[in-house]
Parts: structure tokens; sequence; C-alpha cells
């Protein structure tokens, strides 16, 4: 009987595609190892292998798989159930799970290679003009790849040329892969087999009597051999052994030496552990008594502490206990630039244990991360942004989910477009372990599941050392611009604060949601202002590359002089971000040491390490940056927080935007004041009498609670509500409209009223795309599995319309 095995492809495929398994295979695939497989007519895959049945399919011929890619599963039974579950919820394909699941250097891919076929007589003439280009290249070249059959003809459509060849039998067309994954080889030397006996060594220095220095290099090899007792490098005998490199290359020439290649990990795993353990303040105690009794009766507990309450110390020792138990932690955190810090924090308790995970590693780093915790060779726990949620645990015992409000941990693009706080809590429930939620301002949703006692909570109000919390101020632009005391976008109380914090040897942070010089380049002859010819927005001037630059698409051009409609030179700038606020602070101030910290300047892998570390080490006078720098950092010696302009988080379309504001100016204050003397808040505004920035300077987070599920209650809103947002996309602007009154109008018959649209977003196209929003609310006794498959059916019938096949539709569960 035939074996046949289904296969998950890295594919937006909505169903698994089988393939043909030999005798000899059957008993060398397992479940979740990864198989090359043929797709499409000159493709090759890497699939992974999800269930082998002896049922033929009956739609389509099956192929053989090319070969098996692991001697051992790459994918767990846990993680394979946690995809399912992923790819369900919010509703794409498990190829897309696997794309985002496992590291880019693990998805090997084919490329088709074309050789000449030798044993086919062929005469040159009787080729056309593109077939003897060919015909040329590959005399002088064994094999051509796809792409360089493009350059060579010039031209994007090549395989109707190929085919033609290859069924003449001109051409053959062979499937290369290329395997992206590279293992860090790194070299030592070694005495060569002849010489490694004691017997052999009296000869071998009489041989290099004649060259002292041969000789002298040789006795300082032995002699640091015996100090080190580990594999040599050359660099380490020229460093430390003061042998010249040259001496060691002549050595290897005459076949005394010879160097030999070991197989490193990227990641530095000698770290030692340098802080014994601590001990807990009474509030602390307090409060991890009660999230171990919360554990007790409930899956999830959210640890609601102020900022600089000393909640890391209470998941140290959480992390502490599991470790014991012989399980794995992972450590959630919404943010790159906050594993820096928490890194050498945990490292410093848990040394080697400590593994970090996020998009700025390299893909052979990633590689390195995801086989040692399959293999649980190194590290039991795991720090990373939201994709190490994927990672093949085997034994986890705890997750912690720090920031646990932050937006950042929803993912927009591409699919799955998971929360990684929800996604979490699903996870944990594989391995029948607990997950803590830890926040200073949690997310209306956590606590709404606090009060429906479906979550334990538990309270830390006191910053730790009974520290004061930082004093707050609202600082009216609109008032002391009247009365002529502001200098550029810096008002008269910030700059005196400012000046008395750097006196005072203290540091200062501004805060300014906004990267860049200026959001607008505005010609004030005409009101012309330069738009991006992809998107619906305006260029934003960036000064330090003298560009106008679409934070959407990236499309850029250099600055103008003159305006491009009317050619008047009287152009300038209005708005400001976080580059204009560093280059007016260092006029006014040349002598300050000022740093900026925004998704312009940590674009290096190492950049937040460099940019925090000189802020720690007092290296910076004043940091200014965008919401990266707001939460979760501990700087001893800041005393002035600074936010520029408030308003710009308060007037955004967004249901959610006053939760987020009173979440990051809350934040934003925490960085101030955590030791002794009280920090000071200037929040700048020309709206100070507005309700959320009057409850952020009282720290009133019980009334905006109050006030905001009041009104999302009236509106029908999360967390009453769950949203799906159906995101149509397309080129052709009427096509677009079209499909979106379609698809809405079907929904309706379902639905109802609970259907909101089509609408065009605020940024209507995006690379040459226009985008339409159709919203769908679904009510609190519905059931959101139902709706789900109306939703897919609505989907499925959409896609059998023949004149939308060009419209993309972008399905976001839970958008917000």
């Amino acid at each position: 009987m035939s074996t046949y095995v289904d296969v998950i492809l890295p594919l937006p495929l909505k169903q698994l595609f089988t393939y043909a398994v030999s005798e000899q295979e059957v008993d060398e695939i397992q479940l979740g190892m990864r198989l090359a497989v043929p797709f499409g007519k000159t493709k090759v895959y890497t699939g992974l292998a999800v269930q082998l049945h002896n049922q033929k399919p009956l739609h389509y011929e099956v192929k053989p798989i090319e070969q098996i890619l692991d001697e051992a599963p790459l994918v767990t039974k846990n993680q394979l159930q946690f995809w399912k579950w992923i790819a369900d919820y919010y509703m794409c394909s498990l190829g897309e799970v696997m794309k985002t699941a496992l590291p880019n250097a693990l998805l090997l891919e084919s490329e088709t290679l074309i050789e000449w076929n030798k044993e086919t007589e062929i005469e040159p003439e009787a080729l056309d003009d593109e077939e003897f280009l060919l015909y040329e290249a590959l005399q002088k070249q064994n094999a051509l790849k796809i792409h360089e059959v493009m350059q060579i003809l010039d031209k994007k459509t090549v395989l109707p040329v190929v085919k033609r060849m290859a069924e003449k039998g001109i051409l053959i067309l062979n499937q290369e892969l290329n395997t992206k994954y590279k293992p860090k080889l790194k070299k030592y030397i070694r005495l060569t087999e002849a010489y490694s006996t004691e017997k052999a060594l009296p000869d071998l220095l009489e041989q290099l009597s004649s060259t002292p220095k041969q000789k002298e290099a040789l006795l300082k090899y032995f002699s640091f051999s015996a100090k080190t007792k580990k594999p040599i490098t050359t660099k380490d005998l020229s460093e430390k052994a003061d042998v010249s490199t040259s001496v060691v290359k002549a050595l290897i020439k005459k076949e005394i030496f010879e160097e030999y290649q070991i197989k490193q990990d990227r990641i530095d795993f000698a770290i030692a552990k340098t802080r014994a353990a601590f001990q807990l303040s009474e509030a602390q105690q307090t409060a991890m008594q009660q999230i171990e009794e919360s554990f007790e009766t409930k899956e999830v507990c959210l640890l609601h502490g102020v900022t600089s309450s000393g909640k890391t110390e209470i998941y140290i020792q959480l992390i502490e206990k599991v470790l014991q138990q012989g399980k794995q932690v992972l450590f959630l955190l919404p943010e790159i630039a906050l594993t820096t810090q928490l890194i050498k924090r945990l490292q410093a308790f848990f040394g080697e244990e400590v593994l970090v995970f996020h998009s700025k590693y390299s893909q052979n780093e990633r590689v390195e991360v995801y086989r040692h915790v399959l293999q649980q060779s190194k590290g039991k726990i795991v720090i990373g942004a939201r994709s190490s949620l994927f990672l093949p645990f085997s034994n986890l015992g705890l997750i912690i989910v720090d920031e646990a409000h932050e937006s950042s941990f929803k993912q927009y693009d591409p699919a799955p477009r998971y929360h990684a706080r929800d996604a979490a809590i699903v996870l944990a429930s594989f391995f029948k372990t607990k997950t803590l939620l830890g926040s200073a301002t949690p997310s209306l949703e956590s606590l709404t599941n606090v009060k429906d006692q479906k979550y334990g909570y538990v309270r830390l109000d006191k910053r730790f050392g009974n520290v004061q919390p930082p004093k707050i101020e609202l600082v009216d632009i609109k008032e002391l611009s009247r009365k002529k005391q502001t200098t550029g976008h810096f008002t008269k109380p910030l700059l005196s604060a400012l000046e008395k914090c750097i006196e005072d040897g203290k540091q200062a942070i501004l805060f300014q949601n906004r990267r860049g010089f200026s959001p607008i380049l505005e010609c004030k002859t005409c009101g012309h202002s330069p738009q991006c010819p992809s998107c619906d927005v305006s260029l934003t001037y960036h000064k330090h590359n003298n560009s106008l630059r679409c934070h959407y698409c990236g499309y850029s051009m250099a600055m103008q002089t003159k305006c491009l409609a009317c050619s008047s030179p009287d152009i300038s700038t209005k708005g400001f971000g976080t580059e204009q606020v560093e280059t007016e602070l260092q006029e006014l101030y040349p002598e300050w040491r000022i740093q900026r910290m925004d998704h312009d300047t940590t674009r290096r892998k190492h950049a937040y390490d460099r940019i925090i570390s000189s802020f720690e080490n007092h290296e910076v006078d004043v940091l200014i940056g965008t919401q990266m720098l707001t939460k979760g950092l501990d700087f001893r010696n800041v005393d002035l927080v600074g936010v520029m302009n408030a308003d710009s988080l308060l007037n955004f379309p967004d249901f959610r935007a006053y939760e987020r504001c009173f979440q990051l100016l809350v934040q934003v204050a925490g960085r101030a004041g955590r030791t002794e003397e009280q920090g000071l808040v200037l929040i700048q505004t020309y709206n100070p009498y507005h309700q959320i920035l009057q409850q952020v300077t009282t720290n009133n987070f019980k009334l905006m609670f109050k006030e905001q599920m009041y009104e999302r209650k009236n509106y029908a809103f999360p967390p009453y509500f769950r949203l799906i947002k159906f995101t149509l996309k397309g080129r052709d602007y009427n096509r677009i409209n079209e499909a979106s009154d379609w698809l809405a109008s079907y929904l309706k018959q379902s639905f109802g009223k609970q259907v909101l649209g089509p609408e065009f977003p605020p940024v209507a196209r995006i690379k040459n795309k226009y985008h339409k929003n159709i919203q769908l609310k679904i009510a609190p006794k519905q059931s959101v599995i139902k709706s789900k498959k109306i939703v897919q059916k609505a989907l499925n019938s959409f896609e059998a319309v023949g004149q939308f096949r060009s419209i993309r539709v972008v399905v976001n569960v839970d958008p917000y």
C-alpha cells in the first residue's frame, strides 16, 4: 500500500499538500521534520511533515518528495498545535504561520539551474536570437540560474524561451537547493599527526635548529598549550605568546602545523554570574506570595505595579523557582530597546542560562538560538520580542509578559496578525503552565478579565524604597506663546528646568512621538507641499542627510531649495520631530552632550546597546527619543522628563487614543526620579484642561478606567465587543469601491448594523495601492466561532467573483 505525507508549505495556501513517500523514506520521516518538496513547475520549497497516511488525493497528481532535510524533528507537537490555533483564531493559513515561526535560514528554496545538453547535436544557425544568446552564454559557463538568464536576455519573462529549448532537448533543467544556514567555523592550529607523538619531538627540534625563530615559536606553542588546555588560534599565539603570524605560516607550509576548523556559537555564552540573591522588600514579598496564591486557582495573574515599584526583582525570584524545577521560562518584551537593560540584569543573576531572540539578530544567530531551545542544550531563559513565542519549547514552566498593555505586542504585517499577549496565554495553556502579565498601566481588556475573575490580580502601589513618584506639571504652550515665552519648540519653564537639571549633574529625557526633522515642507507662496508619488502622505524632512522621505514606503528625494509647483524659494517646514528637537537644543546649548534614540538612529544591530550604555554611563546629558525610550528602561540619574507635545497623542483617529495617551505619558513620567530625589515631569500642551492630561497629573488610573469603559460600552467597542477589520487593497480606485461595497453588503446580510463601512482610512493610498476598510463588531453573546465561519464563507464568495481577482483582502482579528 502506498504511503503519503501531508506537508505545510511556507505559502499563503488554504490547504496542506500531499506527496508520495517511498518505503525507505517512511521509516525515516517523523512529524515535524522538514522535507524538500516540488511545488509549481520549477520550484522546490521546504515543507513540514505533519501527517503520514495511505489516502491518495483525488484532484491532483501526487509528486514524490525530493529529500528529507532533518535527522530529527525541527518542530514539536506543541508548536504545531499552537500554529493551528494561531491560524484558526487570526484567520490565516498554516503556511503564513510557518513562515513567521521558522527562521528564514531554515526555509530552504531552490533555484532552477539551466545546463546545456551535450548529447543533443544542434546547429547554432537553427537557433533564434534569444536561443543563440543562451547558447553563447552556456559555452562559457556550465550552468545558469533563472535571474542570470533574465540579465542575458534583458527581459523578465524568460520561462517560455527556456521551456521551448528544454522541449527541443537542447537544455536540461535542474533544481539546486540553497542552504541558507551556515554554521560559524573558527580556524585553529595543531601539530600534524607525524609530529604529535613525544618520540618525534627531539627530531623536530633538531630539524628546526637552523631556523631559531620557528624553533622558538614551537616552544612557545607547547608552553601556551599546556597553560590554556584549549584549542589555539594563530591570533592567540600572535597576541598572547608574541609569535609572528609569518612564522606560523612557515610552520604550516613545512607541514609541522596544520589548520583545522571547529563549529562555534555566534552567541557568546561565556557569561558569569556577578550578583548573588537579594532580599525583597516587604511590599514585594507580599506581592510575590499573592502571585503564587493566585496561580493555585488561576492560569493568568496581572501584576499592576507603578513605575519603579520593583517588578523585575519579583520576576527574577519567580524565574529562579522555575529553573530549580528544570523548566524553561519565556520573558516577553514589547521593544528590542527594553531587552538591552534586562539582559544585563538577568545575566547578572543567571549567567549563561539567558538566551535572547529578536529581529536585530542575524538569520544564522536566530537558527542557533532556535536549536538551543529545541535541544535544551543552552539557556533555559528566553528573553525576546513577540516572535520568540514561536520557539520550540518542550518544557515551558512560566511565561512573563512585561509591559503587557503595549500595542507593540500586536503584529500588523505580514500575517499572522497575532497579539503576543493573548497568544502567550494560549501557549502557556498547551504546557499547562502559568502566565504573569506585568504593567504599570494595564489595558482595559486585562482589567476587565480581572473584574470577571478570569485573571488573578496583585497591586504594587509604592515605588521601591518608598521613593516619591515624580511631580507632573502641564505647561500651556498657547498661553506662553502669547506672552512670547517660547524659544523654538521649547517653553521657558522647560528650558529653565533643563538648565537646573544639567547644572545639578543630573540627566534629562525629552519625548516627541515623531521622528525626522519636520513632517511637512510647505511653500509660503502657493501652499504646495511635496507629496509621496506612491502614498497619500506628505514627505517628512530629515536634516541629517538633507532628504525628504516617506515613512510608509521609503521613497526619498533630495531636499528642495525652491517650490516644485511655483519655483518660489520661500519654503518652510511645519511641525517637528525628534531631529528638530535635537538641532534646536544643540544650538541653544552647544556644550551639552545630546543623543537621539529613534528608528533612524537604531537601525544597526548594536545601536540600542550603544545609546543606552552611553546614557547609563552619564556620557550623555539629554536623551531625545520617540516612544521606544518611554517604557521599562531604568535610568538612575534622570531627574527631568519633558514631553514636547502631548496633543499629537490625543488627536488620533483611534478609539484607544485616550487610553494609549494616558499609558504613554504615565510610562514616560516613570523614567524620572527613580532614586531618593523627587523627579519632575513637564508636559507641553495646547490643551492643559483636557480630562486625560488632568488624570495623568494626578495619576488617577481608576477615573480614566471608569470613563473609558463607559465610552466603550456606549459605542460598542472592546472589551465589550470583538472586532474584525477587513482592509481591501488594489490599484484601481473604482474597482476597490465596487469590491468593498460588495463585501460590506454580503456581511450586512448576516450581521446587519454590526458592519461599519466601507470607509477610506486617513492614509488611503500606500505604495500605489488604495486601501478601504470594513469593520465587523461581534456582540458579547454572539459566538465568535460561528461569526468567523460566516466571514470565511463571505471571503470565499468574494474570491469567486472574477472582476475582484486583483483585490487583496487583509483580515485582522482584534485589530487594535
